[in-house]
C-alpha cells in the first residue's frame, strides 16, 4: 500500500482500512486554499452591511455551498464551548478532479488537507487569531466513520501515527475535526473548505493580491517564476505563491506556512483597503466566486443564521487585531509502525513533524478558552527597544557550541533550547577555544536577524555577531562562562499578544519583512 509523493508518482488508497497500513510521508504542495477560508466567512458581511435585495441575491447562491454530515465522528465527549468565540476550522483540499487537476496533476487519487488552520473570532476582544498546524504533524489514528466520499479509518495503538493530512485523506474533514478536538483541546464549531480553483477565483474577485519576495523564484512545481520585489498577483500566481516549495528556502511545510501568512497578511490589508466590506455588490461578487461550481464545502451545520453572526463578529476588527501563529514543533523522533512499506521508519518518517511541550499546550488552551500566555519578549539584549520578531523558534536552526570548560554545558543547552521549541542542528561541540566569558550568537546576514533575536530572547546576556563566512540559515551559539541556563518561561501575555510570544505575525505587517521564510542551506 503506498502513499503519494510531491509529484503524484503514486497512487493513494481509495478502499476502506483496518488494522496497520503504510505511514509513508506525504510531502506535497499545499492546497493554497485556506487563505480564503478566512474570506468565507465574511461572506456573512453582504448580508449584514446589505440591503433586501442584498440579502436575497446573497440566498440565491447559497444552495451553491456543498454541505456535508460530520455527525458520525462528533460522538462522544468534545471539548467545552467558548462562550465568548467561535472557532473554525479552515481545510484545504488539494483534490484533483475536475478543474482542479489542470492546476495541481492529475496523476493524483483522493484528497488530502494540506493546509490546515483553525480561526478563532473573539469579538468581545475584537481579536482574529489564525493557527497553522503544519501537514506533516503526527497524530494519533482515531476511529472514524466513512464521510464524504472518504473509507473511514480504524483506530491504532498510541505508538501508530499518521500525518494530519492522512487523517482527513482516509476519515474526511469529520475525522480532522475530531482528531483536531482532541489533540488540542479546541472546540471546533464549523468547518469550511475551499478548492484549488476556487482560491484563484476569489483572489481575482478580490482584484489580486501584493506579494514580496527577497530574491527571486524559479518553481516549476507550482510554476512560480518571479523577479525579487514585490509584485502584484492574480489567481493562479497567487495561488503558485501559496504552494511553492521546490527550490525555496529550506523546502519544508512550515517555512511555507511562514510564506503563507504574509500573502494572508496582504489579502487581509487588501480587502480592506478595497472597500469590498462596505459595498454589498462587491461582496457578492467575491460569494459568486466562493459558491460557484462546488468550490466551497462546509459542514451542514453552518447555517445563514451563524454566517450572520459572523459577519457581525467581524465587524470593526482592525488588521493589527488579526494575528497568524504555528504551533511550536520540532522533528519527529518516534519510531511509528510502518506495515507494508518499502522505508524503514528511520529514513520514512523523515519529513514528520511533533508538537513541542509544553509551548503548544499552552498556545491551544490560550485559544480554547481566551486565557493567558507564558510572557515572551521580543527585547534585544543590551537594547532599550524591543525588535520587531517574524518567527517561530521551531524555524530558528542552530548549532551549539561550548566555549567553556564546564563540562555538558552545551549537551543540557542544546536539549533546553530543543525543548523550548528552537530546531537545534546536531549534537553540541566544542567551540575553537574554550575561553568565552560572554555568550555569542553569530549570524551570517540581515536575513537572519529575526531568527537571532528570537534565540536571543532566551537569554539573560548574549551578544549578537555577523559572520559572513557562515553556512546559510543556520545560527551558531557558543557559550560562555557567565552563562548558567536560558531564562525560564515566567509571567502572563494576554491571547492578545499570540503573535508576539509564538513568532507570529499581524495583518498589518510589512509584506516585505518575511526574508528568513526564504532562507535556506548553504
Amino acid at each position: 500500500m503506498s502513499r503519494h509523493d510531491d509529484y503524484g508518482n503514486s497512487a493513494w488508497p481509495q478502499s476502506g482500512r483496518s488494522g496497520r497500513r503504510s505511514r509513508k510521508a506525504t510531502r506535497r504542495h499545499s492546497a493554497p486554499t485556506l487563505i480564503l477560508g478566512t474570506l468565507a466567512v465574511l461572506v456573512a458581511l453582504a448580508m449584514t452591511v446589505g440591503s433586501l435585495t442584498a440579502y436575497l441575491k446573497f440566498r440565491s447562491v447559497w444552495d451553491g455551498i456543498n454541505r456535508i454530515s460530520v455527525a458520525s465522528d462528533m460522538t462522544g465527549k468534545q471539548p467545552p464551548v467558548d462562550p465568548n468565540a467561535l472557532n473554525l476550522l479552515l481545510i484545504g483540499s488539494d483534490t484533483r478532479s475536475g478543474i482542479n487537476g489542470a492546476i495541481g496533476g492529475r496523476g493524483s487519487a483522493g484528497s488530502r488537507s494540506d493546509t490546515v488552520m483553525v480561526v478563532h473570532i473573539a469579538p468581545g476582544a475584537h481579536q482574529i487569531a489564525v493557527l497553522s498546524l503544519p501537514r506533516d504533524s503526527v497524530v494519533p489514528i482515531l476511529n472514524c466513520a466513512p464521510e464524504d466520499g472518504k473509507p473511514g479509518q480504524t483506530a491504532q495503538p498510541a505508538t501508530d501515527v499518521e500525518q494530519i493530512n492522512a487523517t482527513y485523506a482516509f476519515g474526511g474533514p469529520g475525522c480532522l475535526w475530531k482528531t483536531i478536538q482532541q489533540t488540542t483541546g479546541i472546540h471546533i464549531n464549523d468547518f469550511i473548505e475551499l478548492s484549488f480553483i476556487g482560491f484563484e477565483k476569489v483572489v481575482d474577485a478580490l482584484h489580486g493580491v501584493t506579494v514580496c519576495l527577497p530574491v527571486a523564484v524559479n518553481d516549476p512545481v507550482s510554476r512560480l517564476h518571479l523577479s525579487a520585489g514585490r509584485h502584484h498577483v492574480f489567481g493562479r500566481e497567487a495561488l503558485a505563491f501559496w504552494r511553492t516549495r521546490e527550490g525555496v528556502g529550506e523546502g519544508d511545510d512550515p517555512q511555507r506556512i511562514q510564506r503563507d501568512q504574509f500573502l494572508m497578511a496582504s489579502l487581509v490589508k487588501g480587502v480592506e483597503h478595497s472597500g469590498v466590506l462596505k459595498s454589498p455588490s462587491k461582496m457578492l461578487s467575491v460569494i459568486r466566486a466562493l459558491t460557484g461550481h462546488g468550490y466551497l464545502t462546509t459542514d451542514d451545520q453552518l447555517t445563514v443564521g451563524k454566517m450572520l453572526q459572523i459577519g457581525e463578529d467581524l465587524r470593526g476588527i482592525s488588521t493589527e487585531k488579526v494575528q497568524f501563529v504555528m504551533t511550536p514543533w520540532t522533528s519527529y523522533t518516534g519510531n511509528a509502525q510502518w506495515i507494508h512499506s518499502s522505508q524503514s521508519p528511520a529514513t520514512g518518517n523523515a519529513n514528520w513533524v511533533q508538537w513541542v511541550q509544553p509551548q503548544a499546550n499552552d498556545l491551544f488552551s490560550a485559544i480554547a478558552h481566551d486565557t493567558k500566555l507564558p510572557k515572551g519578549t521580543n527585547k534585544k539584549p543590551g537594547s532599550k527597544t524591543a525588535p520587531a520578531v517574524h518567527v517561530s523558534p521551531a524555524t530558528v536552526r542552530v548549532q551549539v557550541l561550548n566555549g567553556t570548560t564546564t563540562a555538558g554545558l552545551g549537551a543540557t543547552t542544546a536539549t533546553s533550547l530543543s525543548q523550548r521549541g528552537f530546531n537545534v542542528v546536531g549534537t553540541a561541540g566544542n567551540a575553537a577555544t574554550q575561553d568565552y566569558t560572554g555568550s555569542v550568537i553569530e549570524y551570517r546576514s540581515a536575513a537572519e536577524l529575526p531568527s537571532a533575536h528570537t534565540l536571543a530572547a532566551v537569554f539573560h546576556k548574549v551578544t549578537l555577531q555577523r559572520v559572513t563566512g557562515l553556512k546559510p540559515g543556520t545560527l551558531t551559539l557558543i557559550l560562555g562562562s557567565n552563562f548558567t541556563a536560558i531564562k525560564a518561561a515566567t509571567g502572563n501575555a494576554g491571547i492578545q499578544n499570540l503573535a508576539g510570544t509564538y513568532g507570529g505575525i499581524t495583518g498589518n505587517i510589512n509584506i516585505c519583512k518575511d526574508s528568513n521564510a526564504f532562507s535556506g542551506p548553504g
